[in-house]
């Protein structure tokens, strides 16, 4: 328990060092300052404290995102970058941006949110017809099922002038985050509650179909539940900031390593932890190349890509 409130505090510190760190100054000293603009105050209500409150809920729901789809698929490898699961929300945002430029933001993400949970199904489909004898087959299917989307989605983008577009929503990015273009985040909040609540059956579902059967537990509504809260936080994630690679990979199988796999303890930490994680990685592309910033899918993809790495040849066998 004190471990957690720790946790809390470590990000409650980074959280406000976020709000201080950028080009323009709005540090205690101009906040509290005689200016009849208050430009320190509009710049913390309008640009900082949106941006200080997407990252907070970005990271704990891609980790969050992340740590359910290792408990569906029963792999520690997976997430929704290495599931084709983000891919096909980009190609869902894509389609419905060229057939019906004029819908609301919130349309567009129940569009994405759709086809991340078709392109989802469709990785689960493949895995019953190949042979798995490795864990590590997993991801690598759900990568090539991703190149394969995505060149559909480049694709599109190309023949109707939208790789620009398409190329802003790649790339993961917290900078143009403002007060009214990140409110949709709070979907991601509400899922992490939902995977909080059903964190029991989750870890049994985990488990395999014919356990969870015999408990008594329906085993297709649990993964139902799990794929539609992952769906949704893909599409309104890649909505609002973009795609921030391995985040749901990285964070979950830290956590894992100390606590193990019951997600009912595990839960708080990995919101905590992805929250803290992107806040660290954020906080340090900005103050690297002051005043510019490197944008967090660069950060957080180097840091994840090798945690990534290292792992893999952490549970290969005969590894030393």
């Amino acid at each position: 328990m004190y471990s957690l409130i720790l946790g809390i505090m470590v990000t409650a510190v980074l959280a406000v060092i976020s709000l201080f760190i950028g080009a323009a100054d709005a540090s205690l000293h101009t906040l509290f300052s005689l200016d009849p603009d208050q430009r320190a105050a509009q710049i913390l209500l309008i640009s900082r404290i949106p941006r200080t409150l997407a990252i907070l809920l970005a990271g704990s729901s891609l980790a969050i995102a992340g740590l359910v789809m290792q408990m569906i698929v029963r792999n520690r490898f997976v997430e929704p970058s290495t599931t084709g699961t983000t891919e096909s929300a980009m190609l869902g945002f894509l389609v419905v941006t060229l057939l019906a430029p004029g819908w609301p933001v919130m349309a567009k993400m129940g569009v994405a949110a759709v086809f991340a949970l078709f392109g989802t199904f469709l990785f689960l489909r493949l895995l019953k017809f190949v042979p798995l004898r490795d864990v590590v087959l997993v991801p690598l299917v759900g990568i090539m099922l991703a190149g394969v989307i995505g060149a559909v989605t480049s694709f599109l983008a190309y023949r109707f002038n939208m790789l620009p577009s398409l190329l802003a929503w790649g790339m993961g990015d917290f900078s143009a985050v403002l007060r009214g273009r990140y409110e949709l985040l709070w979907f991601g909040l509400i899922g992490t509650a939902i995977a909080c609540i059903a964190a029991d059956r989750f870890t049994v579902a985990g488990m395999g179909k014919d356990f969870t059967t015999n408990l008594g537990i329906n085993y297709r509504q649990v993964m139902l539940l799990g794929l539609v809260i992952v769906s949704v936080v893909a599409a309104v994630c890649l909505v609002s900031v973009g795609s921030i690679p391995f985040l749901g990979l990285v964070v979950p199988n830290i956590v894992s390593l100390i606590l193990g796999d019951n997600m009912r303890r595990a839960v708080p930490w990995v919101a905590i932890g992805g929250a803290a994680f992107v806040l660290a990685c954020d906080i340090f592309g900005r103050v690297v190349r002051y005043p510019y910033e490197i944008p967090i899918s660069v950060v957080v993809g180097v840091i994840g890509s090798g945690v990534f790495i290292f792992l893999l040849l952490r549970r290969r066998p005969g590894a030393t």
